[in-house]
């Protein structure tokens, strides 16, 4: 059985709209509204966003419109992929007089509606049966043996998430692309593993799960992950969270990083450092596996299961044990002393170098080793091409907090002031 955190009534009607034109999906949010005032629509730009995920499903919509045609796009070429995808919503064609739109989105099994007629009750019945068709596929999908398997996330079954596949599996947790019906969207959903520690005991992963959870909950800002639920199945603890496609600054990292993307990229880090921390919360385990990139190019932070929250008054971290990872690890965290928001930007410093050298500061066979060397050998050179990031780097990467910047705010304008002049010099050749 699974159980949700966050278990509530019947969503209303949600509809999924891709189309260009800004007027016409403010008339047709109108005319939705008229009908169903708490009804939701979702603008999907095929210019600026391009295809839908070829996983999606879009399970979470009552149905999906599409507009006939927009710059470089045609309507009924995305209807016939779309209609393709065992599962789909059910699709409705917006064209306009040309009777053969209507035919051609008939053969694929879609609706279509005359843009003529949304003021009609035309409109509104095409809705209708395209809802009642949903429900009557979400039903089957429920209940049906097929459909309770796609529901199962390796010993976890969790209600209302489609099972895509297993994207990665960690120390205590396994990780899988899902689609929710609830967001309407791609998601993560982490699953704890039925895990025990050396006294035989089970790792409270749940309780690690709600702290994440209440975090990120709380911060409410874009520079965090959004979480979308949490709960617990088959003694399972599972957690909901969104998808990043371009994934994280690991994976951006196997690439080249030029000195301007990795100057941004700190800065946006330390901007979103400083939103964490004014909400009392160090982060403890900051690494590019933990930094997720969007598709405009910023920056979210993942992972605050090993956080500290003073407002929760919750750290779940035995008193001195060291935790987080070694490479990225303060010498203050390292060695399990007092740490405040100074050891997140020692951290940030790590980052900052491997960016730009194209390895860690410190390397060694084993993690005690490392840990060694962040505490006692000299902060290391960046390569002679950024000489001029060395002092700013030297500050973030002191060996004590109080050479370090007083906060993430400090960090990030010393950053961005760095890559200003970066750009300048540049742009003077």
């Amino acid at each position: 059985m699974a159980v949700s955190a966050l278990a509530c009534c019947n969503p209303p009607m949600r509809v999924l709209l891709i189309e260009e034109d800004a007027r016409q999906c403010a008339h047709i949010r109108r005319r939705l509204v008229a009908w169903r005032p708490h009804a939701q629509l979702v603008v999907h730009s095929p210019v600026a966003q391009g295809a839908l995920a070829p996983e999606f499903l879009a399970q979470g919509f009552d149905a999906v419109l599409v507009a006939a045609e927009w710059p470089g796009g045609h309507g009924i070429t995305w209807l016939g992929e779309l209609a393709g995808r065992r599962g789909f919503a059910p699709l409705v064609l917006l064209c306009g007089t040309d009777p053969s739109a209507a035919r051609d989105a008939a053969a694929l099994g879609a609706y279509s509606v005359n843009l003529q007629d949304l003021e009609r009750e035309d409109f509104i019945r095409v809705l209708t049966a395209a809802e009642q068709r949903q429900a009557h596929a979400r039903a089957l999908w429920r209940t049906s043996a097929p459909g309770r398997e796609t529901q199962r996330f390796g010993d976890a079954f969790v209600r209302d998430y489609r099972c895509i596949r297993k994207i990665a599996n960690g120390a205590t947790t396994d990780l899988y692309l899902a689609e929710s019906e609830r967001a309407g969207s791609l998601v993560v959903l982490k699953v704890a593993r039925d895990r025990r520690d050396e006294n035989n005991q089970p790792i409270d992963a749940f309780r690690r799960f709600l702290q994440e959870y209440e975090i990120a909950q709380r911060i409410q800002t874009p520079a965090v992950v959004r979480l979308h639920d949490l709960g617990v199945s088959d003694e399972h603890a599972w957690l909901v969270m969104e998808y990043f496609p371009r994934g994280d600054l690991r994976k951006r990292m196997r690439q080249p990083v030029t000195p301007r993307q990795a100057l941004l990229l700190a800065a946006s880090i330390a901007r979103a450092l400083t939103a964490v921390h004014a909400a009392g919360v160090l982060h403890r385990d900051l690494k590019p596996g933990n930094i997720m990139l969007r598709e405009d190019h910023s920056v979210a932070l993942i992972d605050f299961g090993l956080s500290k929250d003073a407002a929760l008054a919750m750290d779940i971290t035995d008193t001195g044990t060291i935790f987080g990872t070694p490479h990225y690890m303060s010498p203050e965290q390292g060695h399990a002393e007092p740490i405040d928001e100074r050891s997140d930007l020692y951290s940030l410093g790590v980052i900052l170098f491997e960016m730009l050298a194209g390895h860690k500061p410190y390397r060694a066979e084993n993690p005690m080793a490392i840990v060694y060397k962040h505490r006692k050998e000299p902060i290391p050179r960046l390569p002679r091409a950024f000489t001029a990031v060395q002092p700013l780097l030297e500050r973030l990467l002191a060996k004590t907090p109080k050479e370090r910047f007083a906060s993430a705010h400090e960090a990030a304008q010393a950053l961005e002031r760095t890559l200003e002049r970066w750009q300048a010099r540049a742009a003077n050749g």
